[in-house]
């Protein structure tokens, strides 16, 4: 039996690699993307943990906590802080506002479990579940050699993400925080498979797909673009026609996004 567990997270990224993890393990997630909708949601005290960020729009971690201890009913639910704040006395003042314990970010996906589960009894802690633990057939396709991935992402976050959806099914991942530094390392070690996301400071995903398929050396290797800020139909089909094997909008499914990994590595066609 695992744990249910209430994450309040405004931060898509951190929001999904916390969810990831803890499902993988076999915990029932509910999120919240700001402090009101996630007050009402631990109000019901149905949860046997609270992971709150401090910096919520609205309401904020502390004042969620401080209302929360001022229900009886709710004093024993765990409560614990995910917070990038790293300023002298900030672990004080969350740790005073009633909060269970404090975990930093950003979020080490090795050891993120294993801290959140020290705040609920044995009983709850989880199991991992096989596709998270060690590649099967039916999550990666048959090859004598691990299969690479480059993955181009401005941001952190969303390149931890990646790592941890993708390396603990045996693929071996790159990644790069611009698309000229991800054209660099395709050119120096030929990826079996490219993800990108579209806007970034630098240069653009659609300049980066143009600058792999011109190059003759990369222009076979499958392209995916994955995004959070370009979902209309317009750029769905302005990626497919610069050559783009998948154009996926997030958030998604860590399955499905898997299945449509799988499916451009064995050579299906686009879509």
């Amino acid at each position: 039996m695992a744990a249910r567990i209430l994450i309040i997270e405004d931060n898509e990224a951190n929001l999904e690699l916390m969810s990831y993890l803890l499902r993988a393990f076999g915990h029932d997630i509910v999120s919240a993307r700001d402090g009101q909708a996630g007050l009402k949601l631990a109000s019901t005290g149905e949860f046997d943990l609270v992971l709150c960020d401090i910096q919520l729009p609205g309401l904020g971690g502390v004042e969620i906590a401080v209302q929360l201890r001022s229900d009886p009913a709710l004093d024993r639910m765990p409560l614990v802080a995910i917070t990038a704040l790293a300023m002298v006395g900030d672990r004080e003042t969350i740790l005073a506002a009633c909060f269970d314990g404090y975990l930093s970010k950003p979020i080490d996906p090795e050891s993120f479990v294993h801290q959140v589960e020290a705040f609920v009894p044995p009983a709850l802690h989880g199991k991992l579940s096989g596709i998270a633990r060690e590649p099967s057939r039916s999550a990666l396709p048959a090859v004598e050699k691990a299969k690479t991935i480059l993955v181009v992402d401005d941001k952190r976050d969303n390149l931890e993400l990646a790592r941890s959806l993708f390396q603990p099914l045996g693929y071996q991942v790159l990644t790069a925080t611009s698309p000229s530094a991800a054209l660099a390392l395709a050119r120096q070690d030929s990826p079996d498979l490219i993800i990108s996301d579209i806007c970034m400071p630098a240069d653009s995903g659609w300049d980066f797909i143009r600058d792999v398929k011109a190059d003759p050396k990369l222009r076979g290797i499958p392209f995916v673009f994955l995004t959070s800020t370009m979902t209309a139909e317009p750029a769905r089909q302005r990626g497919l026609a610069l050559g783009a094997a998948r154009f996926i909008v997030r958030p998604i499914d860590p399955q499905r996004l898997l299945k449509e990994i799988e499916s451009c590595l064995s050579g299906r066609g686009k879509g």
